[in-house]
């Protein structure tokens, strides 16, 4: 049973799927489940292998992988076996503890272009948790050591195909914006930049513009790429445009920490 929990957790982590690892961690009184039980749960709620015991325990334990699933948090949470108000059938006279942790694929960060810049991000959000696929004719393995995936055979960048929750980071030099700005458009993806002047920005978005997309699909374009850090240096650029990633998907306001009054119990 372990074996196939194992081998499905290898397949979902290949395929970028979520999923919920639900463990016993303590019986106390009478349960059909023993202490170190496990029950992979997908993302509909439904048990996909394991099991973490019948009735109430299963109810419980799926609707609290939702809400994990949800908040990307874990959380242990306490069944009381005699409490026939989720369960069915008899009570078993016990209570136990499940320990309930999402495992969540990192964000996919799509770097469209190759040089210092889309190296340094490729780096930079290698070190806070993205993977990154690279997408340029002249992008090299040994150029982006820490990218989750290499792409050079793609000179119109078909093989952009963003899903919900990617990011998206167009440094095309020019040669691809607009190819690479359309197909991210066509996607759910919550960020999308592109490195380039004001001017060129204008220009680019202007184009879209006249081929039909509306002022609220343009609107999700940032461009110029990052947060104001008086970046000059090709790092410093990456570092700007890492930040704002890191604020969208921790949903912060990138107010200083000084300037704000701390939390109060």
């Amino acid at each position: 049973m372990i074996r196939d929990i194992l081998n499905l957790q290898l397949e979902l982590r290949e395929a970028r799927h979520p999923y919920v690892l639900a463990t016993v961690v303590e019986i106390l009184g009478s349960s059909s489940a023993k202490p170190a039980a496990k029950a992979l749960i997908d993302l509909s709620g439904k048990i996909v292998a394991g099991w973490v015991g019948g009735g109430c325990a299963q109810a419980i334990v799926s609707r609290t992988a939702l809400e994990c699933l949800d908040t990307g948090e874990p959380c242990v949470i306490e069944i009381d076996l005699n409490d026939e108000v989720f369960g069915a059938g008899m009570p078993c006279g016990g209570s136990m503890r499940v320990y309930v942790e999402p495992v969540l694929p990192k964000p996919l960060l799509w770097l469209m272009g190759h040089g210092r810049i889309v190296e340094s991000l490729c780096e930079f959000a290698h070190r806070v948790g993205f993977e990154a696929v690279v997408n340029d004719p002249q992008a090299t393995e040994d150029r982006f050591p820490t990218a989750f995936r290499v792409i050079s055979d793609d000179s119109r960048y078909q093989q952009l195909r963003p899903q919900t929750g990617d990011f998206v980071v167009i440094a095309t030099h020019h040669k691809g914006d607009y190819e690479s700005l359309t197909r991210a458009l066509q996607s759910e993806a919550p960020y999308i930049a592109l490195v380039s002047s004001r001017k060129r920005a204008k220009l680019v978005l202007e184009r879209l513009r006249q081929e039909g997309f509306p002022e609220t699909s343009l609107a999700r374009v940032r461009a110029p790429a990052g947060l104001d850090l008086g970046a000059r240096l090709p790092e410093e650029i990456a570092l700007s445009i890492v930040s704002e990633m890191v604020l969208v998907r921790r949903r912060g306001n990138g107010e200083p920490l000084s300037r704000i009054s701390p939390a109060t119990d």
